[in-house]
């Protein structure tokens, strides 16, 4: 019999991305003293009981391809690039760091890199180095945003442009001694055609690939996944299901990292439409084109909303049946199957909330404090039980006393 070991549970640091609130700071304050935007949110993400931030660096608004009316959900710049960030910067919000005890767990930038404008394409690139150049000043081990796709090419002819556009920002990201941890949310609603997948790193099997892809220019170590489970609901997908799969296939260790932000799929638009969204009559198109007015556009993201409503954590009731239909996210087995089947270090992994429930997003601190305190309690509470479950298991198995019942396995309803 193996040694008995000690029950020590280990729980992951529970933090917030500052998109929660985009105007905690307002705007004019901040374009004026754009680090202000930072150290206002470390004192409120301390004051939410956070343990981190994942800070938002969206492209300034009044630089943007796209104008804020097209977009689900709105972006935010706290982090302000129009001029480099530099070392005076860093030594400001260092400081704020400190003094919050809020620690910064990577920086968050949502963007296409495969655009097929070249101009606007490299206006991105320009600004992810940016991000990085920021990361590497302030000790942050991470960025995190898409990949991307063109649309006017197949997927296929995506990879190619992967190994062609995107190995050199995660060359950049080696340079720097950082991680890219990739979102992997489809973006459906992000162009007008009648294309669901504009983000090439989809799914898994589209991970290994492309991790496979960067392992052959060098730059392995730098590609991971900033794993979102609203996103597999969105696409039919089991949260066990894909842990498996990626353990299976040798690949675990490219989760990283996690937005806690789920979906509730919405029976009747599935009834209507299926996974695949609303298809026709979106409103969005004019004549075979884009509308021309940037509004009626945003009308693609019916791909998404009328079938599923992100979730904050906590929001929604416990619904065995939605979980075992895999529509809407068990978050406690979400937390034991990381641990039973990633090889990832808790401690060292962020969980983020991403507060993206239309609803509720009221951009109003006295009313939206208490509703994403919940929301990390609740976040918290659920990872310190998943945890403690997970340890004190490996206590009997230490003994050699079976745990009880039956685990619930991968690829089925059981």
């Amino acid at each position: 019999m193996a040694a008995t070991i000690s029950f020590k549970p280990q729980y992951m640091k529970v933090g917030v991305l500052t998109a929660a609130l985009q105007e905690l700071t307002p705007r004019e304050v901040r374009d004026a003293d754009p680090d202000k935007a930072i150290e206002d949110w470390l004192i409120y993400a301390r004051d939410l009981g956070a343990d981190c931030i994942q800070l938002s660096s969206a492209i300034h608004p009044t630089l943007s391809d796209i104008p804020a009316e097209a977009m689900l959900d709105p972006v935010a710049n706290h982090l302000d690039l129009r001029s480099p960030f530099n070392r005076s910067r860093a030594e400001r919000v260092g400081a704020a760091v400190k003094e919050s005890n809020v620690a910064i767990s990577d920086i968050g930038y949502f963007d296409n890199h495969l655009h097929p404008n070249k101009t606007i394409r490299e206006q991105k690139y320009n600004h992810m180095i940016g991000v990085m150049d920021t990361a590497q000043m302030l000790g942050v081990p991470a960025v995190c945003g898409f990949v991307g796709a063109d649309p006017t090419k197949d997927l296929d002819q995506n990879l190619a442009l992967f190994d062609q556009l995107y190995i050199p920002i995660l060359q950049a990201a080696k340079d720097r001694g950082l991680e890219f941890r990739v979102e992997h949310c489809p973006m459906p609603g992000w162009n007008t055609t009648d294309r669901s997948i504009n983000n090439l790193a989809y799914s898994p099997g589209l991970w290994t690939r492309l991790h496979q892809r960067a392992e052959k220019a060098g730059v392995g170590d730098q590609f991971r996944i900033h794993y979102d489970p609203s996103h597999t609901v969105l696409q039919g997908q089991d949260t066990r299901d894909i842990f498996a799969f990626l353990n299976d296939k040798g690949y675990g260790f490219l989760i990283a990292g996690f937005h806690v932000k789920g979906n509730i799929i919405i029976p009747e638009g599935l009834a209507e439409w299926s996974y695949s969204g609303q298809t026709v009559e979106r409103g969005d198109r004019v004549d075979g084109q884009p509308h021309p007015d940037p509004s009626k556009q945003g009308g693609a993201w019916l791909k998404q909303v009328a079938i599923a409503e992100h979730e904050l954590p906590g929001t929604a009731y416990h619904n065995p049946i939605a979980y075992i239909m895999r529509r809407q996210v068990d978050w406690l087995d979400h937390q034991l199957a990381a641990r039973e089947l990633l090889p990832l270090k808790a401690e060292n992994t962020p969980l983020i909330v991403e507060h993206e429930y239309p609803k509720a997003r009221i951009q109003d601190k006295e009313r939206l404090s208490p509703i994403l305190q919940g929301s990390l309690a609740y976040v918290r509470s659920i990872d310190r039980a998943a945890a403690d479950q997970h340890a004190l298991h490996q206590v009997l198995e230490s003994q050699g006393i079976p745990v009880q019942g039956s685990r619930r396995q991968p690829y089925g309803l059981n």
